[in-house]
């Protein structure tokens, strides 16, 4: 695995790409997931929750996955990376940029992530990373039905 000094900012910038990463293991999306995620939010929305009356009124057939649950799994979906930062004492998750629910995410189905670096610059704080990471449901790979884009900065 390649290892780049967080401060090295022209050689971590030789990390921007448009090619994504590996697939991550994928993570099945079941409705007692589902059911707890609704639970901890508050958001018991019948289509998420009800998979009866989803048989019937939902255009997906089925109960789907929030929009945030399929976010929060990001960190379980993490792909083997392929470098290294070292060298830091810090690493600030700063935000986003970009996040967009593209599609539905069907309970029984699984998902997986794969992602990219965008855009490395130095700033004052220290070296900002800008990751795209894209979700897909397992066997519909052409389309995201998440993309995100995670900002890191290394102190």
């Amino acid at each position: 695995m390649e290892k780049y000094e967080y401060t090295d900012i022209e050689a971590l910038q030789g990390l921007v790409s448009d090619t994504f990463g590996q697939w991550s293991a994928p993570v099945e999306i079941t409705q007692e997931l589902v059911n707890q995620f609704a639970e901890l939010t508050g958001d018991d929305y019948w289509i998420h929750t009800d998979p009866e009356k989803a048989k019937t009124d939902s255009p997906f057939g089925t109960t789907i996955a929030h929009g945030f649950l399929t976010l929060v799994l990001m960190p379980k979906m993490r792909g083997t990376p392929s470098y290294e930062v070292t060298g830091y004492n810090n690493i600030l998750n700063y935000g986003s940029d970009k996040l967009r629910f593209t599609g539905p995410v069907p309970v029984g189905s699984s998902v997986r992530s794969r992602s990219r670096v965008k855009e490395v610059t130095a700033t004052p704080k220290g070296t900002r990373m800008i990751l795209e990471q894209h979700i897909h449901v397992v066997g519909q790979d052409e389309r995201p039905v998440l993309i995100y884009e995670l900002i890191m900065i290394y102190m």
